[in-house]
């Protein structure tokens, strides 16, 4: 299945907002760049959430034929990165994302917005 990054970013958004995770962002930045199109940022409450959001991403994306390029951060740290090459997933504890702050690093980025109904 071949699917534009603007399609991919929203099929993980829809993963992240299932498993309830926190503040997720999409943010475009192929205009800024060319390591990839969008960013997507979300939080989890704990470990084992940032573990689960991550994994269910893996498996959803896996069943469209949408296999990860490289994940990194799984194993006890409060960021994990996934890799789809034109959309980075960036998965974090509340903490670490305040720490980070990939979004005004990214400022000059576009955020895009979401319609829930989607």
């Amino acid at each position: 299945m071949s699917i534009d990054s603007k399609e991919k970013a929203f099929k993980i958004y829809k993963v992240l907002d299932d498993k309830k995770a926190i503040d997720i962002k999409i943010i475009y930045i192929g205009d800024l760049t060319t390591i990839a199109d969008y960013f997507i940022i979300a939080t989890a409450n704990s470990q084992p959430h940032l573990n689960t959001l991550a994994d269910e991403i893996e498996e959803k994306l896996f069943k469209d034929d949408i296999p990860v390029n490289h994940i990194e951060g799984y194993k006890s740290t409060g960021w994990i990165l996934m890799d789809y090459g034109d959309v980075v997933v960036h998965l974090f504890l509340k903490e670490d994302r305040f720490f980070y702050n990939l979004e005004r690093l990214w400022k000059d980025g576009k955020e895009v917005v979401l319609d829930k109904q989607m």
